[in-house]
């Protein structure tokens, strides 16, 4: 069992300055816990996501940290050419020493690709042209790829990534048709759903891993990710949950609410702290309380990594810090041999 942090770099009601300094710090005392890794948010638009560029932002973590993986969770791959984005991803992997990770997706708010000009039909087919082109620049001398959105006659490529063939692939995932093209191509995959949805998909991607004649210790990571806070005791902890919860729940549809347009996924993810708990989608307490959490919750799911979404809202970095710390600690051991 492996575990990483998700940070949607979400208003916190700092001024963005203020904001950026102190997620870079939470990074740097990440980089000297347990941690596997550190996966960023992209959107626009919106106080959900204050890394419109998750690239800008990942040239900084890289900077400041040394063991740390790091990478997009995920690239909203349909408003990117694919040629410039090859050459970004192979800075950020030789300038952190090879710990890039690469997350693609379709992105799931329709609204930010239409500020971007991208209709949301055509959102599916422009975000398959991107990776394949995406994967062929980052694994080719000279790159010669033809599609509808975009074409490339025997460019050379000068900037090739450090990690070989390219640096790992991460997909969010909620479909198990989706898990085909994912166990192929060695990609690891996150659910952020309830265990309903979460677990058949993790348990297609075993069977397609498995019907491809890949050895089972090489499986990749097949992850869930949660909402988690971790303080000394279980009242604390749900209290420091339910003040930050608010105001990320908040900035998590405000997109959708000053377009006037309903929230797709109101009935999977709920408004309240206690409809995420209720939902197994988050959890509060003490280091024991999230152990048990986190064990059913992998157990059930066919997981072997854990995605903890561990600061957000209206979290104090202090708070931040001393509840990755008593993970890191006292959860990740208990919970790593499993």
């Amino acid at each position: 069992m492996r575990f990483g942090v998700f940070d949607h770099l979400d208003d916190s009601g700092l001024p963005p300055a203020g904001h950026y300094a102190a997620r870079l710090r939470i990074v740097e005392a990440l980089d000297a816990l347990r941690f596997d890794s550190y996966h960023v948010a992209e959107h626009h638009g919106t106080p959900l996501g204050l890394a419109p560029s998750p690239n800008v932002y990942l040239a900084a973590v890289a900077q400041r940290t040394r063991r740390l993986k790091f990478g997009p969770m995920v690239y909203v791959a349909a408003l990117y050419h694919p040629l410039r984005l090859a050459e970004e991803i192979c800075m950020l992997d030789h300038m952190s020493g090879g710990r890039m990770q690469i997350g693609l997706g379709r992105g799931a708010v329709w609204i930010e690709h239409e500020m971007y000009g991208v209709a949301r039909a055509r959102v599916p087919q422009r975000y398959e042209e991107v990776r394949d082109a995406l994967l062929a620049a980052l694994t080719s001398t000279v790159l010669d790829f033809r599609g509808e959105h975009f074409e490339f006659r025997r460019v050379e490529i000068t900037m090739r990534p450090l990690q070989q063939p390219h640096p790992p692939l991460w997909y969010g995932i909620a479909n198990p048709d989706s898990t085909v093209w994912a166990a192929a191509h060695d990609v690891n995959v996150i659910s952020l759903m309830p265990l309903s949805v979460a677990a058949p998909c993790l348990k297609r991607y075993r069977e397609e891993w498995a019907k491809l004649g890949k050895p089972p210790d090489r499986l990749p990571a097949v992850g869930v990710l949660r909402h988690i806070v971790v303080a000394d005791t279980d009242t604390e902890a749900e209290r420091l949950a339910r003040r930050a919860f608010a105001k990320w729940r908040a900035s998590f549809t405000d997109l959708w609410e000053r377009s006037q347009v309903q929230f797709p996924l109101e009935h999977l993810l709920p408004r309240d702290w206690d409809g995420y708990v209720k939902q197994g989608l988050a959890v509060a307490g003490t280091p024991r309380t999230v152990r048990e959490f986190l064990a059913d919750q992998a157990l059930a799911a066919g997981a072997n990594f854990v995605l903890g979404q561990m600061v957000f809202g209206a979290m104090h970095e202090d708070e931040a810090r001393h509840s990755l710390e008593l993970f890191s600690q006292e959860v990740i051991p208990a919970l790593a041999t499993r």
